[in-house]
């Protein structure tokens, strides 16, 4: 059988050795910390969708924004076992007045002291690669309890920006 696919998008925002961060307070992976993001709606690209529930759940919109990583889970969400294809973004500029919504209270955490223990198993393993400033590609498969199972990353200069079908 095939499994459905979502797109997904995440962003990283970064001023004065910090980075922002969000603790989810609904859907999947509540309770943790990440960056900003969520699904891509029909239609959308992925950097449209990267906009879009940056503005939702945090109050801001993202400027000067790349592409840095490129992640492929298979995972579960909504006790539904999917392919998650994930667009990680940077940014150092945003417009607006950051803001906790009912999705999302965000706050900074300084570079080299990025609580990982408060945050999903695989984020660990990228996102130092994301503060080094280095483009990467990776393949994350969770367990139902999002239980880190097997990874594989490596650093890349080819990230493509597309969406899965």
């Amino acid at each position: 059988m095939k499994l459905k696919t979502l797109n997904t998008t995440l962003l990283l925002i970064f001023k004065d050795n910090k980075v922002l961060l969000g603790e989810k307070k609904r859907g999947f992976a509540k309770g943790t910390l990440n960056g900003i993001g969520g699904k891509q709606d029909p239609g959308e690209t992925n950097e449209q969708a990267m906009v879009r529930e940056t503005q939702e759940e945090i109050g801001v919109t993202p400027i000067d924004y790349r592409l840095i990583g490129e992640i492929f889970f298979d995972t579960w969400y909504k006790g539904e076992h999917v392919n998650m294809h994930l667009n990680i973004y940077t940014c150092d500029k945003f417009a607006g007045k950051i803001t906790e919504t009912d999705e999302m209270t965000p706050g900074w955490y300084d570079i080299d002291k990025v609580p990982y223990d408060k945050m999903l198993q695989d984020d660990l393993l990228w996102m130092p690669m994301a503060i080094a400033g280095k483009k990467f590609k990776g393949n994350v498969v969770f367990n139902q309890d999002l239980v880190l199972q097997s990874h594989h990353f490596e650093e890349t200069d080819e990230l493509s920006d597309i969406s899965i079908e």
